[in-house]
């Protein structure tokens, strides 16, 4: 069994020292489980916040961020798939989430293909998109690599399930307007709706779902939804955050995945 924690919480904007204390403080909680692989929402060092992205971002090598990131998963023996950060290189910015295993080492990272140009929002302003999918084999399993609105785009995670993807995991910070944030009958419908589309992304491509998303009020526009989850290839939503900053866990089976892509080779089809 492989064990997996999704991490759920509102940042503090543009404060990285507050931010990675509260992850060691969630995986410290959660030290006493078999952890073979932590996930943390998108922008979890920073929240949404431009002036950090434009004036403090990271290097190529992610920084004095993922030198505590590296810290961590050494301390406490687990693989993370450290959510985003702010990359720079060559003076373009990405959204950029980096995977460090047990023994402190940057095993690939991922930038966001997918930018969030709608509604509203202003991503694609700022950051450069990447154009590289990326699946990962870890000391327990292979993941499949999402930042956030990369998650609305199926034939992607087809893709990655082709490459051999047994876990898709998103970091995301999945925002809605405040109008809608604090309505309970709006809120409850962007939720089920999130919720739907990680169950179908596990139960098309035969795999397990891992998103972890930021939760609460950014600013006065927008707020965070919650509900990171882990899903099963069956559906079955094996533990949700709801509107909580918390961590959740569950033991996943791989051998699972395994066997339904031998039985049901969906990947392998079109």
């Amino acid at each position: 069994m492989t064990g997996i924690l999704c991490l759920q919480y509102n940042p503090k904007i543009g404060d990285k020292e507050f931010n990675l204390n509260k992850v060691e403080e969630f995986i410290l909680q959660n030290s006493d489980k078999k952890l073979d692989l932590v996930v943390l929402p998108e922008f979890f060092s920073t929240g949404i916040d431009h002036n950090s992205f434009l004036n403090f971002p990271e290097n190529e090598q992610g920084g004095k961020t993922i030198e505590k990131i590296k810290e961590i998963a050494k301390k406490f023996n687990t693989n993370i798939v450290a959510g985003s950060v702010i990359e720079k290189s060559e003076n373009k910015l990405y959204n950029t989430s980096f995977v460090v295993n047990r023994t402190a080492e940057t095993v690939v990272k991922y930038r966001k293909i997918h930018l969030f140009n709608y509604n509203g929002g202003t991503e694609g302003q700022r950051i450069t998109a990447g154009n590289e999918p990326v699946v990962v084999e870890l000391d327990f399993g292979t993941i499949g690599l999402n930042i956030c609105y990369d998650f609305r785009y199926p034939l992607m995670q087809k893709n990655l399930a082709k490459k051999g993807a047994e876990i898709l995991v998103c970091p995301t910070a999945w925002c809605i307007p405040n109008f809608k944030y604090e309505n309970s009958d709006t809120l409850k419908q962007e939720q089920d709706i999130w919720e739907s589309l990680n169950k179908i992304r596990a139960y098309d491509n035969l795999v397990y779902v891992v998103s972890s998303n930021q939760v609460g009020r950014v600013n006065e526009r927008v707020s965070n939804i919650g509900c990171s989850m882990i899903v099963s290839p069956d559906c079955e939503v094996l533990a949700n955050a709801n509107n909580e900053e918390c961590a959740i866990y569950s033991q996943i089976n791989l051998k699972k995945v395994r066997q339904y892509k031998k039985e049901y080779p969906i990947a392998s089809i079109d």
